[in-house]
């Protein structure tokens, strides 16, 4: 099968091309580098693994006409580039659109005009659901707990697109949705919960756990915002990865649907839990300080996953105690390019 990843470079597009690959698939990455990280991981592509690199950026329809109608035998779209952090979103919400709604929009066009039986797969995320804030939940030490919804939040939830992130990534999700319905693509979307393992450059707005594992590594303090009891559902890459490919192996059953997809109701961690485990692993007390909670912040999310088991049977398999410790030994393992990193993205801030 010929793949096309967008945003291919980033933390699970890495993990997807060398998987891809390796089972002899043909793979095509597309990415603008913009996320700090990517260079360094486009570098270890490249150095493991055999597939063809393009550098653009959906934001560019023209572009997008002209790259589908050379490749036209494409199988599957994976669409994972996005602007991913609340927080950008929330100071520039006009780059947050035009790259998660337009860019989105531009993909699923120029499929429809150029390459209608490609399968499209996109990532959605969690937070299209909002703050949550509705829900009965029972308050212990180190942890929320859900009161009343033993599987989780089903995708019959419910969407709220609370802070600019989650309006671009709904209205892309819906987008996709639609092209299925309108104009009969196979479109399929995965609202994704908390994503974790290794090539994650995580940084305090994103990607949180890698950047706690970072932070202890180097000595750096971590802020949590809220009080830490808010739990996620905690899923590693690979499981991710089995997901998409699964998903893609019974097209004639997820073809249009939606699926919440995340670690389920057994990998439900709490920021403190999760704290308390790293801290455990290295050996090292971590700085931690607290902050105001962040907008739309949920105070709790864990999957159902019910849906996706029924119907192409897919559950995590990878539990997050197994999965923190590889995250773990990835970043001690790769100190000189995630301080490399971190010092670019501290330049980029005007803090270097």
């Amino acid at each position: 099968m010929k793949w096309l990843v967008t945003g291919g470079a980033g933390f699970i597009g890495t993990n997807v091309v060398g998987r891809l690959t390796k089972e002899g698939h043909q793979v095509i990455v597309l990415d603008n580098l913009s996320r700090p990280g990517v260079a360094q991981n486009l570098r270890f592509l490249q150095k493991h693994f055999h597939f063809n690199y393009v550098s653009g950026d959906i934001r560019e329809i023209v572009f997008l006409m002209d790259f589908f109608e050379k490749h036209t035998d494409i199988d599957i779209v994976l669409h994972l580039a996005a602007q991913v952090a609340v927080t950008h979103s929330i100071t520039d919400p006009m780059t947050d659109f035009r790259v998660n709604a337009l860019g989105t929009l531009n993909l699923c066009e120029a499929i429809r005009q150029c390459s209608p039986r490609t399968i499209f797969v996109n990532a959605s995320t969690n937070k299209v659901y909002g703050s949550l804030s509705h829900l009965a939940l029972i308050e212990r030490k180190a942890r929320y707990d859900l009161a009343d919804m033993p599987y989780g939040i089903s995708e019959s939830e419910p969407v709220d697109f609370y802070s600019p992130y989650g309006c671009s990534k709904g209205s892309a999700e819906q987008y996709v949705r639609d092209y299925s319905r309108t104009f009969g693509l196979r479109t399929i979307s995965f609202r994704q919960s908390c994503i974790y393992g290794p090539h994650q450059f995580g940084l305090e707005d994103q990607g949180w756990v890698a950047w706690f594992i970072i932070a202890a590594m180097l000595d750096k303090p971590i802020t949590i915002y809220g009080n830490g009891k808010q739990v996620r559902d905690l899923l590693f890459v690979d499981d991710l990865v089995t997901c998409y490919l699964r998903a893609v192996d019974h097209i004639d059953a997820t073809a249009g649907k939606i699926y919440n997809i995340g670690g389920g109701p057994a990998n439900a961690w709490s920021v403190l839990e999760v704290i308390e485990c790293i801290e455990k692993v290295t050996g090292k007390r971590m700085k931690c300080s607290f902050g105001d909670w962040r907008p739309g912040d949920q105070r709790m999310f864990i999957c159902d996953i019910r849906k996706a088991a029924g119907d192409f049977d897919w559950k995590p398999t990878i539990r997050m105690n197994e999965g923190l410790g590889e995250l773990i030994e990835w970043v001690y393992g790769s100190e000189a390019v995630i301080r490399e990193v971190v010092e670019m993205e501290a330049l980029a801030a005007g803090l270097g």
